[in-house]
């Protein structure tokens, strides 16, 4: 019997089985703990376990301690480092057990060592890699979703979580269709299931517009990207979803506000026009209406009949062309000077809105932008879509003025006016305006442009002139031209 226990111990060449007496020495030693630790049989029996360990753990009393432990525990087990016999030092699994007999009298103790190193390590690099999986899955920009070739779902990351408004306790485990609505939950699955046949691809790889659902049933644009990956022989698949709600939100805004502006210009240049047309059209209109009351007075009273109806046709035709009069002085007030519908407006709101449009193509022109808004202005009472309109107008004259110059910097500042007013300014590196232009810059018809008409600067002076601020132009600090026009800032009591 004993002769096959030793036969046992010594086929276990996987782990190092030894025995020890009472005082710690080594009485048996198996061929597994030579092969791990160097020792043979020879060298070791009689030596004292302190052999086995490093010096630090030696000089802290360890191997005592160790012994008295297992002596009180009846066994103890742990990971610690141990020491082969050419110094080398590697992690091991210890098992040690006091053996005593039938009286309960300690008899020694049996050791079981096992090199753990490599799985130790193994262990380490799995548990790095899962929170590093952890760390991309929380702080991912895009919702991430891994799920098996079934569309189970594995993964969950925070970002998805937020998006759909599921926990991923709700969405791990079930199928990756429930994020769609109902009407696409059925092809998902057989566009799964084809893929899986015949490996033609209809989203793996692709990144394609598509429709989620929210907890809440509401549906919303997504940008979906789909990859995949085998492991251990068994396909995964990880789609990335971006929301395209804001974007969309921002295009439609985008279009609303380009159909607004234009729809500005068109009835501010018609403005322009009509507020110069009454100028003139008035005074004749005056005139007219004189020279028809002088006639019907000079015809006095008569009996004739015909002279009569003269008279009354007379008295009728001034009275229209007093009214027309009428009407062309108030259009002429209210192209001057009418109010429409001036509210309190975020200022860095209304810049910001109008150099989104402003800007088109700027970066591919190869003009960079520097804007500063400053501090402590951010209300103003303005009609926010004329004064965006005058924005947008200054912003592509000056784009157009610098298409030319070497040096294309754009530069659009907001600064404190006199006291209650705020000064917007657009300047640019162009070319600069002429000595002869400069004086007549917002008149109606006035233009540095082959093919312009002359008035986007009248149109923007009648819109910052209604607001009661003023609009002028200074040549730029080193070349272009620099646009300033003031805009009232906003009371307590208009916001």
């Amino acid at each position: 019997m004993a002769e096959e226990l030793s036969l046992l111990i010594d086929g276990a060449t996987g782990y190092a089985i030894y025995m020890l007496d009472a005082e710690g020495r080594v009485t048996i030693w198996n061929r597994g703990a030579e092969r791990m630790k160097g020792w043979t049989e020879a060298e070791v029996i009689g030596a004292d376990l302190a052999i086995f360990y490093t010096p630090d753990d030696v000089a802290a009393g360890k191997p005592a301690d160790d012994l008295a432990r297992a002596a009180a525990l009846g066994r103890i087990e742990e990971d610690s480092w141990r020491l082969r016999k050419d110094g080398s030092e590697f992690l091991a699994g210890v098992t040690l057990t006091a053996l005593r007999d039938d009286a309960g009298e300690l008899r020694g103790f049996g050791k079981v060592i096992r090199d753990v190193t490599d799985q130790k390590a193994s262990e380490a690099a799995l548990v790095r890699r899962e929170h590093h999986l952890r760390s991309i899955l929380a702080t991912v920009p895009d919702a991430m979703i891994v799920m098996d070739e079934c569309g189970i779902v594995s993964s969950f990351s925070t970002t998805a979580e937020q998006l759909f408004g599921y926990a991923k306790a709700d969405v791990i485990g079930q199928n990756v269709s429930m994020l769609m609505p109902p009407a696409d939950r059925d092809g998902h699955d057989g566009h799964l299931r084809t893929y899986l046949q015949t490996g033609v691809p209809h989203n793996i790889g692709n990144v394609r517009v598509a429709t989620a659902q929210r907890a809440n049933g509401e549906t919303f644009p997504i940008e979906l990207a789909v990859g995949e990956a085998s492991i251990g022989g068994e396909r995964i698949f990880t789609g990335f979803v971006r929301d395209l709600t804001n974007r969309h939100q921002t295009a439609l805004r985008m279009k609303e506000l380009q159909s607004e502006l234009v729809h500005v210009s068109r009835v501010s240049a018609m403005g322009t026009m009509a507020s110069t047309l009454a100028h003139e059209i008035n005074q004749p209109l005056t005139a007219i209406a004189a020279y028809l009351e002088t006639t019907r007075a000079m015809i006095g009273e008569t009996e004739d009949g015909l002279l009569g109806e003269i008279a009354e046709a007379l008295e009728l035709a001034a009275a229209q062309s007093l009214r027309a009069g009428t009407i062309v002085r108030r259009l002429r007030a209210f192209v001057d000077g009418g109010d429409t519908g001036f509210k309190a407006e975020r200022l860095d709101t209304i810049v910001e809105e109008a150099t989104s449009l402003g800007l088109l193509g700027a970066h591919e022109a190869g003009v960079s932008v520097t804007m500063t808004i400053a501090a402590g202005l951010e209300t103003v009472l303005v009609d926010r879509v004329q004064i965006q309109q005058v924005l947008v107008n200054l912003i592509r004259n000056a784009i157009q003025s610098m298409a030319s110059s070497p040096c294309k910097e754009l530069t659009i500042a907001t600064a404190p006016d006199r006291d209650g007013w705020v000064r917007v300014t657009v300047a640019d590196t162009g070319t600069g305006l002429s000595p002869e232009i400069r004086d007549r810059l917002f008149e109606a018809f006035a233009t540095t442009k082959e093919d312009g008409m002359g008035l986007g600067l009248s149109i923007c002076r009648t819109i910052v002139e209604a607001h009661g601020g003023r609009i002028w132009a200074e040549a730029g600090a080193t070349s272009g031209t620099a646009f300033h026009f003031c805009v009232p800032l906003a009371g307590a009591e208009d916001v």
